[in-house]
């Protein structure tokens, strides 16, 4: 199973974390090269001493070798080589052009590496001093080779021309360096955590001066979306941060205007809605009184048949302006906070009953009432009377018959369900269907209702301490579902 890197979820983790990071990488790239100069300075002032020593040493024995020399004269300059490095516990070797090597101890140097045929090589090839590290039973070593050159050359590096062909090599452990090394990289490892453990603590300061500035902006967004937008904060410094601050005061005081300005226009607005519904009801109610004298003439045959229809057409339009007047002056009531309520303990059966009764639904064969038990509540039954209007209207103006209304109690609380038979409701009008004057279909000219009808619905149940809902069945059609506080616990009937 793959494993996933998860970052810290907090801001200041992630910038301590980020911070101690920078920080490690710096400690440990400036350990690690200083590392490699030490090394690279300890092998080199051994290597260079070393040479220096195998090269004094030959200088002194190169008088008294005689030329050609014999395997015996070979191992002389070995042995005589080995006791002079004894400081540095090497291990010499001879030859003489590409003969044998011939060690000057008894054993042969079995503790020695062998002298790499690399080394070897070189030392012929080169004329020069060479060197090699090699690594032995797991322990690091130098071997060295240096060509000895004649006892009168003047250069004492011996030219191509002026070797004698004998060869000296020479190897030592390198067990002090290693350990010198080794403490090298633990203090370099030390040195590192310390510096990681001193980085933390301006790690956490910068965190925290970085983020107190984050920290009031949060806080200063919380209180903006509370609905405080008179909030402000300090922009102290200028940095970033600090323009961040200040792009949201202005945004904060922008804000604040915009919003004073649409609770004016909305103030403005509902006042002029409440205003035009009080001044039109009294000539309404002049001209719907004219209206019924018309009516009662064009169904008397009093008037010719084209004014007869006119007439009607007049009341007609007559009682829906009426009609939504009052609901103009309802809405109006509700935004002042004026509506009164008038409480009463009572079946909620018994006010659907004399709902349809009222609007001669109940003898309707499109609307279906299904009461099966006593449903006791504490509302106002005007008021429940209009939201139940509401809803069976509009399922009769909107969906298809039957329309079904039926109340049960449960959970606790008082439910009734309007539904009908018809396409539904599209899922984008959904959230809007309880808006005031929301239309749908916007092609539509006008609508047979007020625009307000679900509106009021919707406020009336709030006025309840209940809610009104709108859904799709999983059959096809609207359920409109009124959900009111039970009067007390459910009682069978008396």
């Amino acid at each position: 199973m793959a494993l996933r890197l998860r970052l810290p979820k907090g801001l200041r983790t992630r910038f301590a974390v980020a911070f101690l990071l920078a920080a490690a990488f710096g400690a440990l790239l400036t350990a690690g090269l200083t590392f490699q100069q030490a090394r690279s300075a300890i092998l080199e002032r051994t290597r260079n001493a070393a040479l220096a020593d195998l090269r004094t040493q030959l200088d002194s024995l190169a008088p008294d070798l005689a030329l050609p020399p014999g395997a015996d004269g070979l191992r002389s300059l070995a042995a005589q080589l080995d006791r002079a490095g004894e400081a540095r516990n090497w291990q010499a070797a001879a030859a003489y052009r590409e003969g044998p090597l011939m060690s000057g101890s008894a054993s042969g140097g079995s503790g020695t590496p062998p002298v790499p045929d690399a080394l070897r090589r070189a030392v012929e090839e080169e004329g020069a001093a060479v060197y090699q590290y090699v690594d032995h039973r797991g322990r690091p070593w130098l071997a060295l080779g240096m060509p000895l050159a004649y006892a009168d050359d003047p250069s004492g590096t011996g030219g191509a021309d002026r070797l004698s062909g004998i060869t000296a090599y020479a190897a030592f452990p390198l067990d002090e360096d290693r350990t010198d090394i080794d403490a090298l990289v633990t203090a370099a490892q030390a040195g590192a955590l310390a510096a990681l453990l001193l980085a933390l603590v301006p790690a956490l300061l910068a965190a925290r001066s970085v983020l107190r500035p984050v920290r009031r902006l949060r806080h200063g967004a919380e209180r903006i979306t509370a609905g405080e937008l008179d909030t402000r904060i300090d922009a102290d410094g200028r940095d970033e941060l600090a323009a961040l601050t200040r792009s949201f005061n202005t945004m904060a005081g922008t804000l604040e205007r915009d919003d004073a300005e649409l609770r004016r226009m909305e103030a403005r607005a509902r006042r002029f809605a409440a205003d035009v519904a009080h001044e039109l009801r009294t000539p309404l109610a002049a001209m719907a009184a004219v209206t019924e004298v018309l009516d009662e003439d064009a169904s008397s045959g009093a008037l010719p048949a084209d004014t007869a229809d006119a007439v009607r057409l007049i009341s007609s339009e007559t009682r829906t302006l009426a009609r939504l007047v009052e609901d103009l002056m309802e809405i109006s009531r509700f935004d002042a906070g004026a509506a009164q309520v008038h409480l009463e303990d009572v079946d909620l059966r018994t006010i659907v009953v004399k709902s349809l009764q009222v609007r001669g639904w109940d003898d309707d064969e499109r609307v279906v009432a299904r009461l099966p038990e006593r449903v006791p509540v504490r509302v106002d039954p005007r008021r429940i009377d209009v939201v139940l209007a509401n809803l069976v209207g509009n399922a009769l103006r909107h969906g298809l018959p039957p329309v079904t209304v039926s109340v049960r109690a449960r959970d606790g609380r008082a439910v009734l369900t309007v539904t009908d038979q018809g396409p539904g409701i599209p899922e984008d009008v959904l959230p809007h269907v309880f808006e005031r004057f929301y239309k749908a279909d916007t092609a539509r000219a006008r609508s047979q209702g007020s625009g307000l009808g679900l509106a009021l619905g919707h406020e009336n149940a709030l006025l309840h301490d209940g809610t009104v809902t709108a859904a799709n069945g999983p059959a096809g059609g609207a359920v409109f579902t009124l959900s009111l506080p039970l009067a007390g616990p459910s009682r069978e009937p008396s």
